[in-house]
Formats: C-alpha cells, structure tokens, sequence
C-alpha cells in the first residue's frame, strides 16, 4: 500500500521555522496501530491524517505515543496541503475532529483556523512543574494545558525547565505553557510536554485557544499578535470571537514523498 505523504511548516512562510507536522491523505482509515507507527516513524511532534467525508474531511492527529485532541499546526499544514497540492479550491475546509467542527479559511493568502476557545482558570500547579523551572511564574492557570504567566519576554526566554524533573508528571493529552506581555508582538509563549517524544514544541496552535483568551481580557482586547519563542519560533494573529479562537498564519512545503506499507 502506497500512502501520499507531505511534510509542512506550519505557523511560517520559510521552509526550516515554524513547527513541522507530517500530513498523510487517505482514501479510508487504517487501524489505529498503523496510523500510530506512521506517526512514530514519522518521528515529529504530529501527524495528521485525513479521509475525505462529503463536503468536509475527518481530521486525526497523532503523536508519536498517543492520538491528540486538538492540534492547531497540523491542522494547518493539513488546509495547506489541500489547497497547495490537493486541488482543494473552496475558500472554506471543515474539518471533522475529537474536538467537533473545525474550520480553516483562506484569507489574504493566509490560512485561519477556527478553534474552540479554552479559556484558563486560576489553579495549583503540580510540585514537579514548579521544581522543575528554574524561574517561577507570578500566576498559575489551566485549562487543557498548564499556564504559566510570566512578568515580560526575557524571563520566557530564559526559562531552563529540567525536563528529567517535569517528566515525572503525565499531562496527556496537555502540556505546560509559559507565557508574557511581548516586545515586538502582544505576548509570547513556550510550550513543554512531559514525557513526550519533542519536549519543547516549536509552535502550539491548540495552546493559543487559552492564551488569546487571557490575554485579550488582560489587554482589554480581542485581536492580538503572538509569537512562540522556541528554537524555530513562529507567529501568529489571534482573534478572540466568543467562544471561538480564530488563530492566522502561513505554511510552507518541505517534503513530499510516498509511504510504502
């Protein structure tokens, strides 16, 4: 068996930044097993499969250990990968997935998903994040994931988790994200996931549906720039539009090839 296979940058317009996320169109599902060895030889924070249903496509994503709920720059690389290579010409593709409707639109050359928002709550971080960070957050939220706010961009920058640490919890399917009012943009982010193949995810489209929400109650508005400040960084434009998040941003092609299984 023959499986198309696209490798996309995601949440960048250079091939080499952004987060990259492998996309494998399919004509009808495979076992989960196989798909979770696809994702594992893939060996990249995600890999997105999709088989086409009517009008719309059904959306997974998986890592290499587990099947994700949300995951916003394969879902991106996913739009990209129809619109660029797949012939898809409508300005609108619905995504069917764990976390309901999904939609992706064309708009002004860019990609905007439209996600469910997440907005986070004041909460106690487990003893094994906060040992793990050799800088300590001024405020502790969840939602999905674990927020840590931060008081301005240098401290994100400089935050040095001990991952032998923060591998000692289980967040499945989350992670823990640090975050601060940005230089250049509103705010800026990090994103670490105990125990996972890529500890430290380039870009984290799903961690936005609960950072634009704070920040936007905390800037007292609802469009907001941000950037992930990993070691391949990316941007991206937020719109907070109630109980939605509508998250814009570029992709580009890296590889294109063929699985044989």
């Amino acid at each position: 068996m023959d499986i198309k296979l696209f490798q996309v940058d995601a949440f960048t317009d250079e091939v080499f930044g952004g987060n990259s996320a492998a996309v494998c169109p399919l004509e009808a599902w495979l076992p989960d097993s196989v798909l979770l060895k696809i994702a594992q030889e893939n060996a990249l924070a995600e890999t997105a499969f999709f088989v086409r249903e009517g009008d719309a496509f059904h959306l997974r994503w998986f890592t290499p250990e587990i099947e994700m709920d949300l995951c916003g720059h394969a879902t991106l690389a996913s739009a990209h990968v129809l619109t660029t290579h797949l012939g898809y010409e409508r300005d609108t593709i619905i995504f069917r997935s764990l976390s309901g409707e999904l939609r992706v639109t064309r708009r002004d050359g860019r990609l905007t998903l439209d996600f469910p928002a997440r907005p986070p709550s004041v909460a106690t971080a487990p003893v094994e994040v906060l040992e793990s960070l050799n800088i300590q957050p001024l405020e502790v939220l969840r939602a999905r994931d674990i927020v840590l706010v931060y008081a301005d961009e240098g401290a994100i920058r400089a935050l040095q988790p001990d991952r032998m640490l923060m591998d000692r919890i289980n967040l499945d399917p989350g992670g823990v994200v640090a975050t601060a009012p940005g230089k250049e943009v509103d705010f800026v982010s990090r994103f670490f996931t105990p125990q996972a193949h890529i500890f430290e995810d380039p870009v984290t489209g799903s961690a936005h549906c609960s950072l634009a929400p704070y920040w936007a109650v905390r800037f007292g508005k609802t469009s907001l720039s941000a950037a992930q400040l990993s070691q391949r960084g990316g941007r991206l434009d937020c719109e907070v539009a109630g109980d939605r998040v509508l998250m814009s941003g570029s992709a580009v092609t890296y590889l294109r090839g063929v699985i044989s299984i």
